[in-house]
């Protein structure tokens, strides 16, 4: 399973910099592939494991702010592994084919 999420902060300010940081230390702590961006963080394994370490994310900006809100969009596709860099590689080579215009 590949999953994009993000885990917001809600009513700690404007600047919740701290919170997502105690997110993203638990992500990469997890041992899982992943990628993290400026909205959202990718992150590859089957579903229980992913699925734990959004949890556990999502427990760790709880601890630190009183409420938050999760969007997750998952690609299962059972049987395939290292999607999250494959998928990328693919249009990468797609792009690579392309003629480079007029």
């Amino acid at each position: 399973m590949l999953a994009a999420f993000s885990i917001t902060p809600i009513g700690a300010g404007e600047s919740v910099g701290d919170q997502v940081a105690a997110a993203v230390r638990v992500i990469r702590d997890s041992g899982l592939p992943h990628r993290t961006a400026a909205s959202f963080t990718e992150i590859e394994g089957d579903w229980d494991e992913v699925m734990g370490v959004i949890k556990a994310a999502t427990d760790a900006v709880l601890a630190v702010s009183d409420r938050c809100s999760i969007v997750i969009k998952a690609d299962i596709r059972p049987g395939r592994t290292n999607t999250l860099n494959t998928k990328v590689e693919s249009i990468e080579r797609r792009l690579g084919e392309q003629p480079s215009g007029p």
